[in-house]
């Protein structure tokens, strides 16, 4: 063969090679095939691709494991294979930070999990650890893969393994955009924040009919375990958000109020100027009993626009949530006197706790508004362990070495003022307003213990509020460091975290605490 024939042929076969390539391309971005794409798109929901798309910086993605297939001979399915197998995974970045991400294909086998769509999350979570960044799961899937048997569910627990591992060391969110049952629950339940999504995203351990079949109740999948009983009910999902785009915009929002990971600095942004610091000085009603929004005093304090709240439909007598001040990013927690008066019950105390306990992880420091009127009473309350869940937001607190800083609007009685980052459990410094009241307990029930069967209790009452009902006893001890307007409250916590930013303080050596779960 002359040396152009050589060249020539071999031209033609990179040529084939590279068509084939182009070709393999084409048919694992259409997944489960156009048919499949259209019905997912009739059931208002993104493909797997079009999330990973919306979710990534523009040109950013670098997918890993494209063909990827599975290993099954069993029941037919050697005769049915899809390039991918029902995973998409690979990394990129979110307004420039790198993440990984893997996003299930419910157009491929229903997005259920077998041994190689696993090993495919497996692998990015490895990444993932080795290079500090967070972990994004996009969920979309039937569940186990049935015909591989327990090899499915070994690759449910080896995705959960590494859930754990992770825990702590990078973020990890989890947004449920579709099924998502059975096993396939606890991995999301692990991770730091779930998003969901309305009408089209459940989650169950047992589904409708099986709890029919079991307690004979009638429930649509919805009412089990959709978006909204999860995000009001049970405190599972810590988003509840309208449709697919809003969820993938939240999970941007709150990736730019972490630090890549637990080695980190919390990102800093521009600081942005608070117009609003001058209404702090009317927020509290004449009335020690009348409630006003607590969101009012956030908004009034940090920068503008910028706070973003977790879990906001449940356990609504505390707010937690995320905001900038000065800048850089921090945590809030703050008791919520327009709902049961902001007092403490089971689930705030994990709500509470659990939030805290992420922020303390990654570094971002905390800052606690404070108006407690105690822990809520009641059978129901102790019969389901509130001393054990109240403990939860002490233990919280208490093990927090990032820099924490209290602020008493008013009310701190009892038991509830210790738990809420007080002094004695190493919060950093607290300021009171001087409408604070820091006492064991409202005037009037400490008056009717203290003169038990005396006359004229209304004028001890008084007397009792004179000398206790103020922040001045607190601050005579050093319990408080400031008793501070209102209108300033910004400046001086700007300043406070400002001083704490280089805060060191360690833990006694230990392998782990003993958190009372």
């Amino acid at each position: 063969m002359s040396a152009c024939g050589k060249q020539c042929f071999n031209h033609t076969s990179v040529k084939k090679k590279i068509t084939e390539l182009d070709k393999k391309k084409s048919e694992a971005k259409l997944g489960g095939g156009e048919k499949r794409i259209e019905s997912q798109h009739k059931k208002g929901k993104l493909t797997a691709r079009e999330r990973v798309h919306f979710l990534l910086d523009e040109g950013s993605f670098e997918e890993i494991g494209m063909f990827v297939t599975h290993r099954s001979v069993e029941f037919g399915l050697e005769k049915e294979k899809y390039l991918g197998d029902g995973v998409i995974t690979g990394y990129g970045t979110v307004h420039g930070r790198l993440v990984y991400v893997f996003a299930q294909d419910f157009t491929v086998f229903g997005g259920s999990l077998s041994e190689a769509h696993a090993e495919k999350i497996c692998r990015i979570m490895d990444l993932a650890m080795k290079n500090g960044a967070p972990v994004i799961g996009l969920n979309d899937s039937g569940g186990a893969r049935i015909q591989e048997g327990v090899v499915s569910l070994g690759g449910y627990a080896d995705i959960f393994y590494r859930n754990t591992l992770a825990s702590g060391v990078i973020p990890q969110i989890s947004a449920v955009m579709g099924p998502c049952a059975g096993g396939a629950v606890y991995s999301p339940a692990i991770t730091d924040f779930i998003l969901m999504v309305e009408n089209t995203s459940y989650m169950f351990v047992t589904g409708p009919n099986v709890v029919k079949t079991v307690t004979h109740e009638e429930v649509t999948s919805e009412e089990l375990g959709g978006a909204s009983a999860h995000s009001t009910k049970s405190g599972v999902t810590h988003f509840s958000c309208a449709n697919e785009i809003e969820c993938i915009n939240h999970i941007k929002k709150l990736l730019s109020y972490m630090p890549q990971n637990c080695e980190d600095d919390v990102p800093v942004a521009p600081a942005f100027q608070n117009p609003n610091s001058k209404i702090l000085n009317t927020v509290i009603p004449e009335n020690p009993n009348q409630p006003y929004e607590m969101r009012d005093v956030i908004g009034g304090v940090v920068d503008a626009e910028s706070f973003f709240e977790v879990h906001k439909n449940f356990a609504e007598n505390i707010v937690v949530g995320f905001a900038r001040l000065g800048g850089r990013s921090i945590g809030i927690v703050a008791n919520q006197p327009a709902f049961l008066a902001g007092v403490l019950d089971i689930h705030s105390s994990q709500k509470g706790a659990r939030f805290v306990r992420f922020c303390d992880c990654f570094n971002i420091p905390l800052l606690v508004f404070e108006d407690v009127p105690g822990f809520l009473p009641g059978t129901d309350q102790e019969w389901n362990a509130i001393i054990t869940n109240g403990a939860k937001l002490l233990y919280a607190f208490c093990e927090a070495t990032v820099p924490r800083v209290t602020v008493i609007t008013r009310k701190a009685y009892g038991g509830a003022y210790d738990v809420m980052n007080s002094k004695h459990i190493g919060a950093d410094m607290n300021y009171a307003w001087p409408s604070a009241e820091i006492a064991v307990m409202g005037a009037k029930g400490a008056v009717e213990i203290i003169f038990k069967g005396e006359k004229d209790l209304k004028k001890k009452e008084e007397e009792y509020i004179e000398h206790f009902a103020n922040p001045y006893r607190a601050a005579e001890r050093g319990y408080v460091d400031e008793v501070i307007l209102p209108e300033q409250t910004r400046e001086k916590l700007i300043t406070a975290f400002k001083m704490l930013e280089n805060k060191a303080d360690k833990l006694p050596r230990k392998k782990h605490g003993n958190i009372p779960l």
